[in-house]
């Protein structure tokens, strides 16, 4: 035999006998002396201990086909699988949670390995199968956590993790979170096949947010092939946080890379702001609500979209419909909010929580934690403007019936909301009103602490009638009522912003009919009481209202404030402080001719918003016979009502109070006062 066979035969054999050493070696060798050493390398490279006090044993199986996936190959027919199997692991918290106990704890693990993947780095676990596992996870003040384990190494693995088939067994989850103020319990469990067809996991879940109690359930596809990307993930879930449920039902695609979400959501709470915490998104205050429709988020790594389309619901007693989307920032960029909203039916009372309008039973009921004084009108909420740079919002709503209380009806809503950089604009912000329209442009510079703000608002041609339809048509005529407003002012509240206000105010109200039931369908009590100690209880025919108002560091002046009757011309002079709520006018009646009237005595309106006190101004009385009250009413009219599309009618009608009117109402710079020149008189 030539001596090369004899070297080649040699070296085969000692191969074979190599390998059977080796076979016999794996079969027979007790796994459980390997325990030290995989304890003392998982340790070290966890940054924390590691151990298996358990049973560690290794099995050998053929090569499983999964459903979803494709068949094993040649090799992996005959090569066979390690099955391996450890009882009792724990693994232990950072020095930071010492006292804490173990991290997590596993009843047992079971998992069985695809050998041959290992030459290309894959880790290939066809099945892994948990029993009894519970999983601690804690958080403390200062941000520091359990569950980021050290690493030693400065790059991403070259190793890549796929796992198959999952099967967990009576698992526990908590979460103690003193960042976020989280505290939950979770309970994990595989179903039975033999009752449940779609879902695989049932959970449970209970604990607190930010001190609100946490329920919820829901189930999970079995976990079957997470790397199949042919078949959606089924979910379906129910949670309640506070008084916010939420409830989801549909599939994952791609669930191990969390590629989309189809969802049916709905959702319900006391305060659509409420969900800031819960989802990042911020959104006003609102009434108790309730919305149905369909998510779907797009996730990318850096970058994701959702979007919550045709969903419908409620918002207090008004309807709410459309399609909203969010887009998550990639690095430094702000998330992106756009959409559209329609309300067929708006009740104005429920845009009420946006600036603090509504009673304090009913913020008790929405969860907010301020309280309207007893001894205040204007709203004293706080607008916090910290999460107005979490994102940049673009959205339109459109209210095509608007009812407000008694049912005087406001016929529209347009409004433009646009949040950039901390600014937040609303341009415009439209009513159809009795007829006419009131148009305003507001912008909230939430960059200034504290915030400026800048107002615009125009009235024009607001039939009385309509405004007041239960009034009667055939007793009176009735005119149109229009203003024009300019004002600035800093402050995070609108009592705040009244408070601090400059700028001018200016009406102009033709024709009509001034009555105590008038008055009181307005809701305009002070009024009703003047009008009824003046006139007692009778109509009286109105020709003209006009009213000059400059406003300089929250107080209005009554530079010109006259009532043109068929009986009287009254004067209205003084001061309405808006930062201490506080009136402070006398009101002047000037009889028309020598005719004996039952005109009264002039009047004081002094106190609070809250409590005005309306009495016979006993000075001025005493000068009633000498007409010295009337003096500065014979004198022209200056600076009245400078409207800019005033026709020829209502010009004629308050002619006499219109013959300076000419130039537009104007509001300094947010934080600025008026001109000295323009300033009203203290």
């Amino acid at each position: 035999m030539p001596r090369l066979t004899k070297i080649i035969l040699w070296l085969c054999a000692s191969l074979i006998l190599l390998i059977t050493a080796a076979v016999i070696f794996i079969l027979s060798f007790d796994w459980n002396r390997a325990k030290p050493w995989i304890n003392e390398r998982v340790s070290a490279s966890i940054g924390r201990e590691f151990a298996i006090d358990g049973d560690l044993s290794l099995h050998w199986q053929r090569a499983q086909t999964l459903p979803g996936a494709a068949p094993p190959g040649f090799w992996e027919r005959w090569l066979p699988w390690p099955r391996l199997q450890a009882e009792q692991l724990r693994i232990g918290n950072p020095p930071a949670f010492s006292q804490a106990g173990q991290m997590a704890t596993i009843g047992q693990v079971t998992f069985t390995l695809n050998p041959l993947p290992l030459l290309v780095h894959d880790i290939a676990l066809p099945s892994l199968d948990i029993r009894d596992p519970s999983v601690s996870l804690l958080r403390n003040a200062q941000a520091v956590n359990n569950w980021t384990f050290k690493s030693s190494s400065a790059g991403p693995s070259a190793w890549n993790l796929r796992l198959g088939r999952i099967t967990l067994r009576q698992g526990k989850l908590s979460l103690d979170d003193a960042v976020d103020k989280i505290k939950l319990k979770a309970e994990i469990d595989t179903l039975d096949p033999a009752v449940e067809k779609i879902y695989g996991l049932g959970w449970k879940l209970s604990g607190s947010f930010n001190g609100a109690p946490v329920s919820g359930q829901g189930k999970a596809g079995g976990v079957l092939s997470l790397q199949n990307v042919q078949q959606p993930y089924p979910l379906q879930a129910q949670v309640r946080v506070g008084k916010t449920a939420i409830g989801v039902h549909g599939t994952l695609t791609r669930p191990a890379a969390l590629a989309a979400l189809d969802l049916r959501l709905s959702v319900s709470g006391a305060s659509m702001g409420n969900l800031y915490p819960l989802t990042g998104v911020l959104l006003p205050e609102t009434p108790p609500f309730a919305t149905e429709g369909r998510l779907i988020g797009k996730i990318d790594a850096g970058h994701s979209q959702w979007d919550y389309e045709d969903f419908r619901g409620k918002v207090g007693q008004s309807d709410i419909n459309g399609s909203l989307r969010y887009t998550t920032g990639a690095g430094a960029a702000r998330s992106q909010l756009t959409g559209s909203l329609t309300s067929e039916v708006l009740r104005f009372d429920d845009l009420a929580p946006l600036i603090g309008a509504d009673s304090n039973a009913e913020k008790a009921e929405r969860g907010a934690q301020e309280r309207q004084p007893g001894d205040k009108v204007l709203p004293v909420k706080t607008f916090s403007t910290d999460a107005w740079g979490a994102l940049d919002a673009d959205v339109k709503l459109t209210g095509k019936r608007i009812i407000k209380q008694k049912n005087l009806p406001i016929s529209d809503l347009q409004a433009h909301l646009i949040l950039k950089d901390k600014v937040l604009t609303l341009a415009p912000l439209d009513f159809g009103v009795a007829g006419g329209n009131l148009r305003s442009t507001i912008r909230l510079d939430g960059q200034a602490a504290p915030m400026k703000s800048e107002l615009i608002l125009s009235a024009r041609r607001l039939k009385i009638q309509k405004l007041y339809p239960q009034l009667d048509a055939s007793r009176t005529s009735f005119g149109e009522i229009n203003g024009d407003a300019r004002l600035s002012a800093t402050g995070n509240s609108v009592a705040a912003m009244l408070g601090s206000s400059n700028g001018e105010v200016k009406t102009l109200v033709t024709q009509g009919a001034i009555s105590k039931f008038l008055l009181e369908a307005a809701g305009l009590n002070l009024g009703n009481v003047v009008i009824s100690k003046l006139f007692g209880d009778k109509e009286v025919k109105l020709n003209c209202l006009a009213g000059d108002l400059p406003v300089r560091e929250g107080i209005m002046t009554a530079r010109t404030l006259m009532l043109d009757t068929e009986d009287a011309l009254i004067s209205v002079d003084g001061t309405i402080d808006m930062r201490r709520e506080k009136l402070d006018l006398h009101v002047h009646p000037k009889s028309k001719g020598l005719r004996i009237i039952s005109l009264r005595s002039p009047l004081y309106v002094a106190g609070t918003f809250k409590q005005p006190d309306v009495g016979v101004d006993k000075g001025m009385l005493a000068l009633r016979a000498g007409s010295a009250v009337a003096l500065g009413l014979l004198a022209p009219v200056t600076a009245i009502l400078p409207l800019i599309n005033v026709d020829g009618d209502e010009q004629a009608d308050c002619a006499h109070l219109l013959e300076e009117a000419r130039k537009a109402p104007r509001a300094p710079a947010a934080g600025k006062t008026l001109p000295a020149e323009r300033s009203p008189k203290k």
